[in-house]
């Protein structure tokens, strides 16, 4: 199997949604995705990479590069929606595209990589663990913001 990565297009945008409301279990809209995306689709900082095969999307991760000016954080980058469709798991795709995502970060400068993955991915723990991982001490916090009614 052949597996090319490459930086999404906004013709991209609906296989992403298919394949992430797949992979996560969602339900966002291509027009909120199409809308978002080409918000952030002109920010250097706003990387979406895709794995395909076939012409069939198969692999999706969204990086953002996040430049402090604090000492000893330096340029970091977080990833999300890691994902790999179903039917091509277990053929090493995430550990590539892993190594798509490190040369990116690589050549924007990063110091590290950080990702947040829900608890119940457990295979994708393990997967991220393999390819040198560490689970933080750290816990992530959410705050829902919600909005005012009209």
């Amino acid at each position: 199997m052949k597996i090319k990565f490459k930086l999404a297009t906004s013709l991209d945008i609906p296989g992403i949604v298919d394949l992430c409301n797949e992979c996560f279990d969602e339900n966002t809209s291509l027009d909120k995705a199409t809308t978002i995306f080409n918000e952030t689709i002109k920010d250097p900082n706003q990387v979406y990479l895709i794995g395909m095969v076939d012409n069939k999307i198969i692999a999706h991760t969204r990086i953002a590069i996040i430049k402090t000016i604090f000492d000893g954080m330096d340029t970091f980058a977080i990833l999300n929606h890691v994902c790999v469709k179903p039917d091509y798991r277990g053929h090493h795709i995430a550990t590539h595209m892993l190594e798509a995502v490190k040369t990116i970060c690589k050549q924007k400068g990063c110091c590290a990589i950080k990702l947040w993955s829900r608890n119940f991915r457990v295979p994708a723990h393990e997967c991220y663990k393999r390819f040198g991982f560490v689970a933080d001490d750290a816990t992530f916090f959410s705050l829902e913001i919600k909005k005012e009614e009209e």
